[in-house]
């Protein structure tokens, strides 16, 4: 299966070229570093682009101050990593290993050479895709997570952190590491806690703490109109961040949660086009995200759209759940859907602990070695059946109609049916949950044998209906009876995408009619930007 990037360890390095220094230097400054001396620390704001000249520069983690793996760069290669297209924060230290002598370029202007040379671009963005790649995969990472087994909270930022490819490590409570870092932090050995470096802890953490720790929050200044606002950080959402970069617009992608919506909570995905081994729905999205990067488009998570007014300027204003706003003189609607609530009593209590509504590595990290159960007929139910089976004791996925034929692809339920570790149940439906402080077992009712039956386990993962994220719209523009959008011609609109709001338009599975399809959005996104471009420029030929 496909990943996020290249692997580190066996990519051919390709050095910037004579050319590429040359254009480096001309906006550069130089610096000089003596033996032991910091180049950047961990948290320190990513503003600068480090080309080593001369020496040689040595990544530290910042939780051992030790160097991190065998991290070491000599001339003709650069520090640092895929924060730098975001403006985030660094992840890693560097100091010099000897005298050193380093290029430095201001990240804007450096950005702005890269829109230029895009074959320096392509170098450096790969590995800065890589080295990302390389600090999810060893898991020694300056973000420590504790207690997640005891702690929704804990649980809560993890799945932040993993869906969002922010590198992290989970240590449980009363183990040797855990109580020597609780002494060495000064807090109990018995708490739940989130660390960054050596000795850290951040209060009161939550996904937002986190990614304002990390630098992902993203300060918007209040007098920033950007061209588009786009609202939901899925494929649609992300594909129309990508191309309002290429073509000039200055794009804001908000997203709740993380990036991927839906689709990021997949864990394989097979019949995209291009990926014949197939890939995540989360690395997908991710390289979108970097492609999007690339072009200046500008990413803000984890923000919930709560409101949205419009101007007599005609700008759009959008309210965030944390009381910051953004403003646009064009907004995409690309929020998506969520699984439905099902109506069984205790079900909130549990969500977080042993109720799921996604099968990621870190879902599966919390059931390995139990039967889970599998609630959903779609895609994304088999996928993710497929994927717990590997770590699961058995799976069992419950499926409310008689058969599977009208609403999972051929290639899945042929597998699903032909793995002896994984039972489809047709008919049936989960009634009742039981459990003190985490999911302990489920009742589930046989509806053609009109029987319940009791089922030990400490997961379920529900996967069923399609609720669309557009609350926080009121009365902007039209819904449909289901709460979708409603565009195009159903409400004599040319385009497919607009809105009976004129300047708001919207894409993928929130939009009312639309293929439910990772392709699909990916294409709407795509699409949508010449309709954007056409409304901006209507709006600047009047003024």
């Amino acid at each position: 299966m496909e990943s996020l990037a290249a692997d580190l360890s066996t990519m051919v390095r390709t050095p910037l070229h004579d050319s590429h220094v040359a254009a480096m230097r001309r906006i550069a400054t130089e610096q000089t570093l003596e033996p032991g001396e910091y180049l950047v620390r961990a948290g320190d704001p990513v503003d600068t682009f480090h080309y080593l000249l001369d020496g040689e520069v040595e990544a530290v983690n910042p939780r051992t101050n030790k160097r991190y793996g065998n991290a070491t760069l000599g001339p003709t290669q650069f520090f640092g990593e895929v924060t730098f297209l975001s403006g985030g924060k660094n992840m890693m230290s560097a100091r010099a290993v000897q005298p050193s002598r380093l290029l430095c370029i201001p990240r804007q202007e450096m950005l702005d050479l890269m829109s230029q040379i895009p074959e320096m671009s392509d170098i450096i963005i790969t590995v800065f895709s890589a080295r990302r790649r390389r600090q999810l995969e060893e898991g020694d990472a300056s973000l420590t997570l504790i207690g997640g087994e005891i702690s929704r909270e804990i649980r809560e930022i993890a799945m932040f952190a993993g869906r969002n490819r922010i590198p992290f490590r989970e240590l449980t409570l009363g183990e040797h590491e855990a109580e020597a870092l609780a002494h060495q932090c000064k807090i109990g050995d018995t708490e739940p806690a989130v660390l960054f470096g050596k000795t850290e802890v951040l209060e009161d953490p939550t996904p937002a703490r986190v990614a304002a720790r990390l630098g992902l929050a993203l300060d918007i200044d209040e007098g920033t109109i950007f061209d588009t606002l786009i609202v939901g950080g899925g494929p649609a959402g992300v594909a129309a961040g990508v191309y309002a970069g290429a073509e000039g617009l200055s794009a804001l992608v908000a997203e709740d949660l993380t990036i991927g919506g839906q689709a990021g909570t997949s864990s394989r995905i097979e019949n995209y086009m291009g990926f014949p081994t197939g890939i995540s729905g989360a690395d997908l999205v991710w390289r979108g995200e970097v492609q999007a990067m690339k072009f200046g488009t500008r990413f803000a998570v984890p923000r919930r759209a709560t409101a949205i007014d419009k101007r007599e300027d005609g700008t759009f204003c959008t309210t965030f759940s944390d009381g910051t706003e953004a403003c646009a003189r064009s907004v995409i609607v690309a929020t998506g859907v969520q699984y439905r609530r099902l109506p069984i009593d205790r079900l909130e209590e549990f969500e977080g602990h042993g109720i799921y509504y996604a099968a990621t590595d870190i879902e599966a990290r919390y059931c390995k070695d139990t039967e889970v159960v599998i609630i959903g007929g779609g895609n994304s139910a088999g996928q993710a059946a497929m994927f717990l089976s590997r770590s699961a004791s058995h799976v069992h996925l419950l499926v409310r109609g008689p058969s599977l034929a009208a609403s999972m692809s051929d290639y899945l339920f042929s597998r699903l049916d032909a793995d002896p570790a994984i039972t489809i149940h047709y008919q049936t439906q989960m009634t009742g949950l039981e459990g003190d402080d985490t999911l302990e077992a489920i009742t589930i009712r046989d509806r053609a044998a009109g029987e319940n039956w009791r089922l030990k386990t400490r997961a379920a993962f529900i996967m069923v209906g399609a609720a669309p994220n557009t609350d926080w719209l009121a009365d902007m523009v039209q819904l449909d009876d289901k709460g979708f959008v409603c565009t195009g011609e159903v409400i004599g609109k040319p385009s497919g995408y607009e809105t009976s709001e004129p300047g708001i338009f919207a894409v993928g599975d929130v939009r009312a009619g639309s293929v439910k399809r990772v392709a699909s959005a990916v294409g709407e996104g795509s699409v949508v930007i010449s309709k954007v471009w056409e409304w901006i420029d209507s709006q600047d030929q009047k003024t």
